[in-house]
């Protein structure tokens, strides 16, 4: 076959497919001026990019001051300023703010001294940074940096120091484990001559790095309070997996001891989930004891309790496939007896932590889209290892401590407290502390247990309050809705900035849609699909948590898998009928939807299910699937598509799922206003997935945009990035369902 031209002519020729007047349309609408809805007491994508961005605060031992790490943007600057405050968590004095003019990590040494690791001119810094807290002194203050020693590399991170002298931390590092060569290696892998990368394995890529000669290595170097009142470091670097094959920066320390989490050296991470457990000493580098089977799937938040005599960690029980619930397993290192702790529970622990005497532990969890903080007692260990002891109900399932909000960085205090920061809808990470748990613990451990907590919850900080005053942010209303197969399914509905219950005029609707798929819309801050910001524009806002969404128990996020393009979308148009009908207020007629990763799979899925009737007059894609058997063969992760549509993508029945449920299948059925985005070092969901839709809606003539950012990954993470991101997907909402009319 001949064709009349060449794809290098492309450049030069004109368009072939001439656009219907629709296309004409939108051109000439775009070109008028839009700008974001910004004021004194509006919540705008502005407010959104230069809020505060707290991290997780962490005390000290003692338990009297609190560091939290934050960052701040400026556009004037443009620059992202980086700070720690420390506040104490008793007296009634003043938080103190550092400004870090370059960056880098803090962490606690001991009661009054902080670690700065910055970088230097070629090398990481380690500076230590006193304190002045306490006794006659009513508030709070620093000295001077003092330099204790230097690393020698700038990429060290996430250090943990334990009183016994050790500090240990993450490091990238070559084959050989060197890090004190890694210097030298980085030369001469700069100047090897070629860019080439070359693979014998699936571990090609992961979320938005190409694999590389180095790994992720833990490493321990002596570090101590001498005798003559000054901080110094030693210049031994030991590799505690040297030799082993093992990759981490997932990891605990107590004492000498090391618990942390790894891929099995004998699979491909790409295809397999599973993660190992280990623990070593750092009196003996490279020699770790495995403490799990080998049979699971992945495993998370390593901790040891304070004597290093008991090790937990939260694991999937299957490696690929299986229930997608999470166990908590408990490993005695006394008498060599692992077994499963609260499997009865239908939840699934994202974070663990022991309380000081061990016999409790701690964690958080998300239930019905909130992240909660729940306390479980840890049981006499049974005679043999088993994944199903035969405990007492007490064990079974935990008790809740707190009921709203995202909560994170547990810590158990002296003083029979519990400190944790925590997030919502209408607030960055603060910093609070659970007082009096000492009755409560004991409670806790009797035969007749209390089913609920009654102790007292202190706010600490309020680090972004004064910034939010006056904006008026909406704490969300949840509701609820019988959805596929008769199950309930939750919801959250954001009122637009003005609306009154008395309200006569008719408002546009937003209905956002969550990635994952296996993820759920919670009650938590986001930089990025942040409900405020989309009802302070104008919208009433629906975030929907259908089939799949997690926190509401493993037969709800399971009944998702080999179902994409079913059960959920019957949940979302149940929800979405639910809500028109209760808001009168809502215009139907001025409807739009937007969503990511899996929620854009959704959007290209209800392009091509018009019989859906949502009536949207626009959409956004970002990040999304567009054909599910290329996204199995391109993804960095292809076991979690696999797992979705039923097997690889050339077996019978993956085959058969993706012609039933990929939205590529439905493209001759697409006719709604769309916007496309996507990032260039997306690996999960490669720019093809946003590139193909865009061409498509261009050939059929159907309005459509198309954004790329060729620095960002499946995430818009830089500032000005994100301001542009909310300013193009609010102009195409406008250009569809906007209030003013547009004259052209």
């Amino acid at each position: 076959m001949r064709f009349p031209f060449s794809l290098l002519s492309l450049s030069a020729a004109q368009t072939i497919l001439q656009p219907r007047g629709t296309q004409t349309s939108l051109r000439a609408a775009s070109n008028l001026q839009y700008a974001l809805k910004e004021a004194s007491d509006v919540f705008s994508p502005k407010d959104l990019v230069e809020l505060e961005r707290p991290g997780t605060g962490v005390a000290n031992d003692e338990g009297d001051l609190v560091l939290v790490p934050y960052s701040k943007y400026s556009f004037d600057e443009k620059k992202n300023n980086k700070y720690i405050s420390i506040a104490p968590l008793e007296a009634a004095t003043e938080p103190i703010e550092i400004a870090l003019a370059n960056g880098g990590e803090a962490f606690w040494l001991d009661r009054r001294t902080i670690g700065h690791a910055v970088k230097g001119d070629s090398n990481l810094d380690l500076y230590a940074l006193n304190i002045n807290f306490g006794g006659n002194f009513t508030g709070v203050s620093s000295d001077p940096p003092t330099l204790i020693g230097s690393f020698p590399t700038t990429t060290a991170s996430k250090f943990q120091y334990s009183s016994s002298g050790s500090l240990v931390f993450v490091d990238l590092v070559y084959a050989d484990g060197n890090l004190s060569a890694t210097k030298e290696q980085d030369e001469a892998w700069n100047n090897r001559g070629t860019t080439a990368l070359v693979y014998d394995d699936a571990n090609v890529r992961f979320w938005d790095t190409w694999g590389g000669p180095k790994t992720a290595s833990l490493f321990r170097v002596e570090l101590a309070y001498s005798s003559d009142r000054a901080w110094k470091m030693g210049t031994t670097f030991d590799n505690l997996l040297k030799g082993t094959g093992h990759s981490s920066d997932d990891f605990h320390l107590v004492g000498g001891d090391v618990l942390y989490t790894s891929g099995d050296p004998e699979l491909p991470q790409s295809l397999h989930g599973r993660r190992n457990v280990y623990l070593v000493s750092v009196a003996d580098p490279g020699n770790p004891v495995q403490l799990t089977t080998g049979k699971q799937g992945r495993t998370g938040s390593p901790k040891l309790n304070s004597n290093a005599s008991k090790a937990a960690w939260i694991q999937m029980d299957e490696d690929i496939g299986g229930p997608s619930t999470e166990r908590i397993i408990l490993f005695d290192l006394i008498t060599k007896v692992r077994f499963t702790l609260g499997h009865k529970w239908d939840r699934s622990p994202e974070s663990l932590v022991f309380s000081l005497d061990g016999d409790v532990l701690y964690l958080t969890a998300e239930e019905h889209a909130r992240i909660k903080i729940f306390a479980l007692p840890i049981p006499p260990t049974p005679v043999a290892s088993t994944a199903r002891p035969s405990l007492h109900p007490r064990f079974h399932v935990p008790v809740a401590l707190t009921h709203t909000g995202a909560a994170s960085g547990l810590q158990p205090l002296p003083n029979s407290c519990l400190l944790f920061s925590s997030s919502s809808f209408t607030s960055p990470n603060d910093v609070y502390l659970i007082r009096g748990l000492s009755n409560f613990e004991s409670n806790l451990k009797s035969s007749r247990p209390s089913s609920k907590f009654k102790g007292k919850i202190d706010q600490i900080t309020r680090l972004t309050a004064d910034t939010l005053k006056g904006k008026d942010l909406d704490q969300g209303e949840e509701f609820w809705f019988k959805g596929a197969l008769n199950k309930d399914v939750q919801g959250w509905l954001f009122k637009p900035k003005g609306w009154t219950k008395h309200d006569k005029k008719k408002w546009p609707v937003a209905m956002i849609i969550h990635g994952g798929p296996q993820s759920a819309w919670a009650d938590q801050w986001s930089t990025r699909w942040n409900p405020n910001v989309f009802s302070q524009q104008g919208y009433f806002a629906i975030f929907i948590n259908p089939t799949g969404s997690t926190g509401f128990g493993a037969e709800f996020t399971e009944a998702i898998t080999e179902d994409w393009g079913g059960k959920p979308f019957v949940d979302m148009l149940a929800g979405y009928g639910h809500v028109l009908e209760s808001y009168p207020q809502i215009d139907p007629d001025r409807a739009v939807a937007a969503g990511a990763s899996w929620g854009g799979y959704a959007i290209n899925w209800i392009q091509g299910h018009p019989e859906y009737n949502f009536n949207f007059k626009a959409l956004v894609c970002h990040d999304g699937v567009f054909d599910s058997s290329y996204s199995s063969y391109t993804s960095d992760v292809p076991f979690l598509f696999n797992l979705g549509f039923g097997g690889v993508p050339w077996g019978k029945k993956g085959k058969a799922l993706s012609k039933k449920f990929s939205p590529s299948n439905f493209v001759d059925r697409w006719s709604t206003p769309q916007l496309t985005i996507h990032g260039s070092k997306d690996y999960r969901l490669p720019e093809t997935e946003s590139l193909a839709p865009f061409h498509a809606l261009q050939q059929l003539g159907v309005p459509s945009r198309l954004i790329i950012f060729p620095d960002e990954n499946h995430w818009v993470l830089g500032h000005e990035n994100s301001l542009k991101w909310h300013y193009e997907v609010f102009k195409w909402f406008d250009e569809f369902v906007g209030d003013r009319v547009n004259v052209i």
